[in-house]
């Protein structure tokens, strides 16, 4: 692919995601697939309740039409469509059952770890044998050295995935969080997809195309959530492009924001299990700083503004690798 023709693939899903939006969500609101809004939550976000949700398949649409025109040539788009997409489909059950079902809890954690642990074997096998990954990471500002992990990668791979998806899942708690952060985590790996002349560039292309289109819907007040269909198909996407790039690492730079956000869930249960009280005001932190006065709007941009700097942060960290 040439420098200009990277600009297609964006383009496309893009305008996917733009067409998509005001079929899908009149869609959503007739079958009264409506956001469910817990009752402890900040109470701004009891008007939310019914807004249509699982507007994940639209941004899954963007990516997995795209993808499939340059898939031809491109092949190693494969184990990541296969991510981005198996994800997708878990989150997709769990949305169905939370609210076709009405069971407000989804699918039962072990379900969603046996399946999410099936996928992630799967992504391995297809990873080593079929596109020979091998098992070497780079390390950040080292100007291009990595590091060899021989069969601790694999177990590492699994955290790596399982942690993300997960992760990116507690971000999508605010309009335009989740795909806000996420399309700058994108841009972020599209760059440097394109400085090493990966194959994978066409995917991260359609990731970052179809999120801006679905922002435009997504953004506070938002039309459509994009639910666990969405959230979870994000993060397989994130994990799977960091471990192909050979980037895990670097995850912890431009991603900082998951891995905050998952951290203030775990440090809230384990405070209030030692002390019987909050640490947090409420958890994922995203809600304690609405709590602490801040509106919904401000976090958003606080924290995509926080992504970006970390993204241009993680460049400067992979200088030397082009």
């Amino acid at each position: 692919m040439t420098n200009t023709s990277y600009i297609i693939p964006v383009l496309i899903s893009f305008f996917i995601s733009v067409v998509l939006c005001p079929i899908v969500i009149p869609f959503l609101a007739r079958l009264k697939f409506g956001q469910f809004v817990r009752d402890d939550g900040p109470r701004t976000h009891l008007k939310k309740a019914g807004t249509p949700t699982m507007g994940g398949v639209v941004i899954l649409a963007g990516i997995l039409l795209t993808s499939l025109i340059y898939v031809g040539s491109n092949p190693d788009i494969i184990p990541i469509l296969f991510i981005t997409v198996s994800f997708g489909i878990i989150g997709f059950l769990d949305d169905f059952i939370k609210v076709v079902m009405k069971r407000s809890l989804g699918l039962k954690a072990y379900q969603k770890i046996i399946a999410q642990l099936i996928i992630t074997g799967l992504y391995c096998y297809y990873m080593f044998n079929v596109v020979s990954l091998g098992t070497e990471i780079y390390l950040p500002f080292t100007g291009g050295l990595a590091i060899d992990l021989g069969w601790a990668y694999i177990p590492l791979i699994f955290i790596i995935m399982i942690g993300t998806v997960n992760s990116v899942n507690l971000t999508d708690g605010l309009d335009g969080l989740a795909s806000g952060v996420t399309v700058l985590v994108a841009t972020f790996f599209t760059v440097v997809s394109i400085g090493i002349k990966s194959e994978i560039t066409p995917i991260t292309c359609a990731a970052v195309g179809s999120l801006l289109g679905f922002l435009l819907f997504n953004t506070y007040p938002a039309k459509v959530f994009m639910g666990d269909t969405g959230s979870l198909a994000l993060g397989g996407f994130v994990a799977a492009t960091a471990i192909y790039l050979k980037m895990p690492i670097f995850l912890l730079i431009v991603g900082l924001i998951y891995v905050v956000e998952a951290l203030s869930v775990m440090i809230q249960v384990f405070y209030f299990k030692l002390t019987k009280k909050r640490f947090f005001k409420m958890a994922p932190i995203h809600h304690h700083f609405e709590l602490s006065g801040w509106n919904e709007t401000k976090v958003v941009v606080v924290f995509c503004i926080i992504t970006a700097i970390l993204s241009l942060i993680g460049l400067l960290a992979f200088n030397g690798f082009f």
